[in-house]
């Protein structure tokens, strides 16, 4: 007799082969469920969900110069793209300028050159910023970046209080899993705060921070990990802002939450009614919030780019459409689907327009929008909401023991076990327990020609081109002065965004800023962990 394959999830949570209700014998509807748009939240945020208003489908985009992204967006939003996700190229997500030593061969590549002002101008033109939300994946020049925005706004004369978008500005999680950090963590956690702030006092539709849980999951984790680490961080910047004097209910209700969207459809589905749930508990319970709004988990979701693959691509759209069915499923308030190339390179047109329209089908065509988590009460799904719950407050404890997520990453606890979850699933995948159609299973010898977007190597040389002609043409003084309050500023306890705005406005460039910020801050250096 073969010996009984073990069955469990990504988190390595045993399945059953089928769950019965003794499997919730301690289920309690108004506890663990509660009607939709209800404490705690693990229905979804809203009590009527996609009847009400469907997800904001924001397909992430950007690459080369301002003047290629904008016409992408524009492509995007002609196909029915609601709002517009911003990649930026490397250097501007380090504060680089593009003429810098160290940008040499990066301009451009994994999203749009952002230098000063000028570009963000162009970025946007011709896109009404007081209808279209704008999301910006940016951290440790987040701050910057929002001030580029803010000056754009302004030049639209959009009054503040209508722009809409969010600021990824997560700055732990590039210590734990990506790295595009700058300064060390404390000077990082007072750029948070301080846009925190502004955000609170000025821009009352954007949300300020996006508390990422997608690069984590990148970078190897479990769903269970997934869920722990991100609360963990969103955890501490609460804490930071408390402890820089803001009320809870005055900045809660316009946090917000970035996760990934992987294959395991189940744990999905079950991951994010989990993470609400315990988020909703944590508000409440540890930092009392009285707004209910401080309670929910809004989130926008991207597929997992991890499990694209270069192998028989074309499956990709497959394995997209499963991952955008979980967010859906789960409840997301937004959703970007990868296409079915970027295992290869950045998407072709007509990939992002199958991507985008995966999302139109599964909203207009399958039927799932019509009904608020119609997998409500199902035991399998509740019984792994359950213990996703349950394995996330473990580690929460855990961090909570070591003195929070700053010391937990300090310490490099965090940082090994995503790294230990990535070694096991990478193992379980060279042995065959885990199968990846085209990649250790249904192999093909044949290779497969796709379409793949080609980068114009004059990209670089434009864009310094630009950058100088910016910098020769700007009022010099104006920039200096303005670059020397930011260094004031920053070595004293004020707000750092009016200043950092009035320099951008001056069209001071990002490495600029960033310089100042350097020489008041210094910069984080890994240390090596044990």
């Amino acid at each position: 007799m073969s010996k009984a394959r073990k069955v469990e999830t990504t988190s390595k949570i045993p399945l059953k082969s089928y769950y019965l209700p003794e499997d919730l014998r301690d289920f309690d509807y108004s506890r663990d469920l509660g009607n939709p748009g209800e404490f705690p939240f693990t229905r979804g945020v809203q009590s009527d969900m996609y009847r009400g208003r469907l997800w904001t489908m924001r397909q992430y985009a950007g690459y080369g110069t301002a003047s290629e992204s904008n016409a992408r967006f524009k492509y995007l939003l002609g196909l029915g793209q609601m709002g517009l996700s911003v990649a930026f190229d490397l250097p501007t997500q380090l504060g680089l300028d593009s003429d810098a030593p160290l940008a040499a061969g990066e301009v451009g590549r994994v999203g749009v050159a952002i230098d000063t002002l000028h570009d963000m101008e162009i970025l946007l033109a011709g896109i009404p910023l007081n209808l279209v939300t704008v999301s910006m994946t940016i951290n440790a020049t987040a701050a910057i970046l929002l001030a580029m925005a803010v000056a754009v706004a302004k030049k639209q004369t959009v009054p503040l209080e209508k722009l809409s978008g969010t600021v990824q500005n997560d700055i732990l999680k590039e210590y734990i899993a990506r790295g595009t950090y700058i300064f060390p963590a404390q000077s990082s956690m007072r750029l948070v705060t301080d846009l925190i702030s502004f955000c609170s006092g000025q821009l009352p539709q954007w949300n300020p921070i996006s508390i990422s849980g997608y690069h984590i999951r990148e970078a190897g984790s479990s769903a269970v990990q997934e869920v722990a680490f991100t609360l963990g961080n969103a955890i501490a910047y609460v804490q930071a802002a408390l402890d820089a004097g803001l009320a809870i209910d005055d900045f809660a209700p316009r946090l917000s939450f970035f996760f990934n969207v992987h294959n395991y459809w189940l744990e999905e589905v079950a991951k994010f009614r989990a993470a609400r749930r315990l988020w909703a508990k944590i508000m409440k319970d540890r930092f009392r919030a009285r707004n209910p709004k401080s309670w929910m988990l809004r989130f926008h979701a991207q597929t997992a780019g991890s499990t694209l693959t270069a192998q028989q691509p074309e499956l990709n759209a497959v394995r997209v459409t499963l991952q955008a069915l979980a967010a859906v499923l789960g409840g997301t308030q937004s959703l970007h689907t990868n296409s079915r190339d970027e295992a290869l390179s950045l998407p072709t047109e007509e990939a992002v327009r199958l991507a985008l329209r995966t999302q139109q089908v599964i909203a207009y065509e399958s039927g799932v929008a019509d009904i608020v988590d119609p997998l409500a009460g199902a035991y399998a799904v509740e019984s792994l909401t359950h213990q996703i719950e349950h394995r996330s407050q473990e580690y929460l404890d855990k961090i909570e023991s070591m003195g929070g997520m700053l010391s937990a990453v300090g310490c490099g606890y965090v940082q090994k076990e995503i790294q230990q979850s990535a070694y096991e699933y990478q193992k379980s995948i060279e042995s065959h327990e885990r199968v990846i159609v085209g990649v250790n299973e249904f192999v093909s010898e044949k290779a497969v020609s796709i379409p793949v977007h080609r980068m114009d190597p004059l990209i670089e040389k434009n864009q310094i081109t630009s950058l100088k002609t910016v910098k020769s043409e700007r009022d010099a003084l104006l920039v200096r002065q303005s670059l020397d309050q930011i260094e004031q500023v920053a070595a004293s306890k004020q707000n750092l965004l009016p200043a950092i705005i009035k320099a951008v406005e001056a069209y001071a460039s990002i490495g600029e800023i960033s310089d100042r910020l350097r020489k008041v801050f210094g910069e984080y250096q890994e240390e090596p962990t044990a």
